[in-house]
């Protein structure tokens, strides 16, 4: 590679061949996670902060996509590899699997972004019936010599050779029921031994081949394994998840092995330099004697608090300290870390920034700000919306009457309610059936992601805040209960034993909570959170009442409201909603639905319009919704009260004021039936009948409304000038705007624009009022966005109402198409997430950023917003932020979310970290 040439990029023009492939952990750093990924990256600047890692190499992603593409390895890829395993086996003075003193490696996956338990790893490689004798005697121990080897051909069977793991987990279950001991360490040798004996007997059944025994060919099938599991049906399912692109592929860690299962001065552990379930400083992790890594993250053997290591081994636990502050000052961040002592010596093995939970995430985010470590903008983009929206969450009523049961772990908060379910399918199929669960396991493995995925919450009774369960629920924000030792989980007879005999079977209700670890029988009732208590102005930081979770959250939330350029509307259609927006920091409504005024008892009134025969009939109806509509528009003008306040004339169609037309049929046949009068229903199933249409979303809506029907635009745009000079006239600071929906032409705003303009002159006059009334339009449709330049030329400002443009460029009916193929658009990746969740930058997006643009060619003060569901969505408001709108609009409680995102785009820095 050329010396200016960014080692992450191959050149342009550069072969394969000529890309440099491996890396030794002395040559990269913590910024080459795109070539050597989080785990390859970080070993080698561990290692070149001279903290003490075991040698090794790290293959880098080009390679994994290369073999991706093509269903082989780079040609390069396997010299390059024995060069550096030469320069391991000569730095550590042994060889690959040699029978006398044999070297023995890791082979572990590493992707950019952290995917616990997503991928495969392999320990232990190069041990074969000759080598196992070598480790015996070098490391005067039989037993560790043979507790390895069956540790191989367990994981190497199931990881690289694709068999069942219950065959190995059986066949070791029974030999512990012979020796009648309950744990592996309590098997002795000879146990072991004939432990590897049934695991070779059963690769052979099961692959038609003998466990290999050359260590070369056991690295280069653990290899390839690495990469194959890159696309594995749980790693496309957990990217999914967590939005991670596909392409990236995966790096592979050559580690020369060290050993914590070698006795009672030996171990493995995983550390946190904060506690990652509540931000906490001190002493957080999990320590287990005589074990491999694997048993700590499974669940298989609780583990004890990391604390107790300084009572097994003081000075290994001081150096651990040493090391961890180390880590969190040069990473400035929470660090995970896993790590080994083989006999007294300690080994680094892993470091990454960790995962949190999303209270976690803004405590730490403001001590790491008090300690001098960043500074507000990096804070800023520490926290996120989603996890902002997880605070939001209600919580359990600690003065409910409850029946608790169990206590576990508290690994992810939440309060969580739901049937417990024992399996994946089941929790899966299930939920899609619409119930709430709660999956419950002795302990999950990464098999279990789509039942995760899919449940309220997770309980298990095994594990710790390590665990694999605990570890992906607060990547995911799911709430999580791990370690619940009490109680006894029969996943084959489908049911849980708490103390006291009580058995709760499937389909029983439970409830869990994340934040104390508490189980509970039945329904528990759920309270408001802290932070919406704060935002509704019942809670006020730095009051004696406030916890430190509202504090960190008012100081995120002040400074992204100072940086944001965007502002943050609220969808609303009455003034209670108003106000609670208001309260939440909306600085306006960017949509009120006037048709939600037109229900409940002024549904007469809407069909005596509908129905009416003459102008006259016609105009009386529209008279006496005209005070109606003006009682609405001054209570929401007072809620909002010097802030804009943009008001949608009518939208959908006349149908939906009207009756079922099924309900209706029957109605009139009754009537018929019985000889009643029924005149009445008679003409509402007639104007049903007149006004149905095959696909309304299309149909006679919006300003085709407005324009066929006369006088029905004028009346809502006299009610909104009225209420404004009533509250202009009582010292008040009305805003309106006035919208118009679904325009496809400018030809359809300047008619009705004229007639809104005619109105607002003749109630200036009889008012003595002067009135500022914007007028604008909705882009909604395809063609708006392709003609902004000249609509424009009528228009003070635009609203992208991205639910209906999303329908639109698509071709999709909302309401149809997410019940019957999203799931499996979802499933196949064609989505990564639903064009209606999040914006679909490349179509809908192109669109909104084209039509911003043309139509501030045309007027260059064009005031442009967003009224969708995409306006609180924080991957979208990233977007509105970047085409240069001026505001989002979205539901009151996203509110706080969307000030959030809205100051993190502000902020945002090229290339942040995936979190």
């Amino acid at each position: 590679m050329s010396e200016n040439k960014d080692p992450q990029v191959p050149a342009s023009g550069e072969s394969v061949e000529s890309v440099k492939f491996v890396y030794d952990f002395t040559e990269g750093n913590k910024d080459l996670k795109d070539l050597l990924g989080g785990k390859g990256a970080n070993l080698a600047e561990m290692t070149n902060l001279g903290l003490p890692v075991p040698p090794g190499f790290t293959i880098t992603t080009e390679a994994c996509k290369v073999y991706l593409d093509s269903g082989e390895e780079p040609a390069a890829l396997r010299d390059e590899v024995s060069a550096h395993l030469e320069a391991l086996e000569a730095a550590m003075g042994k060889k690959l699997g040699q029978a006398d003193n044999p070297l023995l490696v890791s082979v572990r996956s590493g992707a950019k972004f952290s995917m616990p338990g997503m991928m495969d790893t392999v320990l232990n490689i190069g041990l074969s019936d000759e080598s196992v004798r070598g480790l015996a005697e070098q490391a005067g121990d039989e037993r560790f010599a043979w507790d390895s080897y069956r540790r191989l051909i367990q994981m190497f069977g199931k990881t690289v050779l694709g068999i069942d793991g219950d065959h190995f987990e059986d066949a070791l279950d029974k030999a512990k029921e012979a020796r009648q001991v309950t744990v592996d360490t309590e098997l002795a040798a000879a146990d072991l031994k004939n432990v590897v004996g049934t695991f070779k007997k059963i690769v052979k059944k099961e692959t038609g081949r003998d466990f290999p025994q050359d260590p070369r060919e056991q690295m280069d099938l653990a290899i390839k394994a690495v990469f194959e599991s890159w696309n594995g049906d749980r790693a496309r399912l957990y990217r999914r998840q967590e939005r991670i692109p596909h392409d990236l592929g995966t790096a592979v860690n050559i580690c020369s092995m060290v050993f914590g299962n070698l006795g009672p001065d030996s171990g493995t552990g995983v550390a946190f330099t904060r506690d990652p379930a509540s931000g906490h400083q001190g002493v957080y992790g999990d320590y287990l004697q005589n074990a491999q890594g694997e048993d700590v993250v499974a669940g298989i053997r609780n583990t004890v608090a990391l604390a107790e290591l300084e009572n097994i081994d003081k000075p290994s636990y001081d150096r651990l300290l040493e090391i961890m502050e180390i880590l969190e000052n040069h990473y400035k961040d929470l660090c995970d870390i896993e790590f080994t002592i083989e006999r007294g010596q300690l080994w680094m093995l892993q470091t990454r920034v960790g995962k949190r939970t999303a209270g976690a995430a803004f405590r730490i985010a403001t001590q790491l700000v008090d300690q001098g470590l960043i500074d507000e903008t990096e804070a800023l983009q520490r926290v996120t919306g989603a996890q902002l929206a997880q605070l939001m969450f209600p919580r359990f009523d600690e003065h409910a009457k409850t029946e608790q049961v169990g206590r576990g772990i508290a690994a992810s908060p939440g309060a969580a309610v739901g049937k417990a379910v024992f399996d994946s399918y089941t929790a899966v199929k299930w939920s899609r059936s619409g119930e709430k669960v709660i999956l419950v396991r002795r302990e999950t493995n990464p098999d279990d992601l789509d039942g995760m995925i899919a449940a309220e919450g997770i309980l298990t009774s095994r594990g710790g805040k390590t665990s694999h369960a605990a570890v992906v629920a607060r990547g995911m924000g799911k709430t999580c209960v791990c370690g619940a030792e009490d109680l006894e989980v029969d996943t084959k007879r489908r049911r849980m034993t708490v103390p006291g005999g009580h058995v709760v079977e499937e389909g029983d209700v439970i409830s869990i909570d994340g934040s104390s670890g508490k189980v509970y029988l039945g329904e528990v009732p759920v309270v408001p959170s802290p932070v919406v208590e704060y935002f509704e102005g019942r809670m006020h930081a730095g009051a004696d009442d406030a916890d430190e979770l509202v504090e960190a959250v008012h100081r995120i939330m002040a400074f992204a409201d100072r940086k944001r350029r965007l502002r943050v509307r609220a969808n609303a259609d009455n003034a209670e909603d108003a106000l609670r927006a208001r309260r939440f920091g909306a600085q306006g409504i960017g949509l009120c639905r006037t048709e939600h005024m037109f229900l409940g008892d002024r549904r007469e009134l809407v069909e005596r319009l509908i129905l009416a025969d003459t102008e006259a009939e016609r105009e009386e109806s529209l008279k006496q919704l005209l005070p109606l509509q003006k009682r609405d528009f001054v209570e929401l003008f007072e809620a909002m009260d010097g802030l804009p306040v943009t008001v949608r004339l009518l939208d959908p169609p006349l149908h939906e004021f009207l009756p079922d037309i099924t309900e209706l049929s029957v109605r009139v046949a009754l009537a018929e039936a019985r000889q009643e009068p029924h005149e009445n229903e008679l003409r509402l199933l007639q104007a049903v009948h007149r006004l149905h249409e095959q696909n309304p979303m299309l149909g006679l809506r919006g300003v085709r409304l407005g324009l066929v029907i006369p006088g029905l635009f004028s009346m809502q745009v006299r009610a909104i000038a009225e209420a404004a000079a009533e509250r202009s006239n009582a010292k008040g600071d009305p805003r309106a705007e006035i919208m118009i929906p679904l325009v496809g032409t400018v030809q359809e705003l300047e008619i009705v624009r004229e007639e809104a303009d005619r109105v607002i002159a003749e109630v200036e006059q009889a008012t003595g009022t002067g009135l500022k009334l914007a007028i604008g339009t909705m882009i909604e449709l395809p063609r708006a966005a392709l003609t902004a330049g000249q609509i424009a030329e009528a228009a003070e400002f635009f609203s992208f109402g991205t639910n209906d443009l999303t329908q639109t460029v698509w071709g999709f009916s909302r309401d149809d198409v997410e019940a019957s193929f999203f799931t499996a658009y979802l499933e196949k990746g064609i989505f990564g997430v639903s064009p209606f969740e999040t914006i679909d930058k490349d179509g809908v997006g192109s669109l909104v950023q084209s039509a911003a643009k043309a139509g501030r060619a045309t007027r260059p003060d064009l005031k442009l917003g967003v009224c969708g569901e995409h306006g609180g969505d924080p991957e979208s408001v990233h977007f509105f932020h970047e085409v240069g709108l001026d505001y989002v609009s979205c539901s009151p409680f996203r509110i706080p979310v969307a000030r959030l995102e809205a100051g993190r785009a502000a902020t945002q820095s090229a290339g942040s970290d995936h979190r």
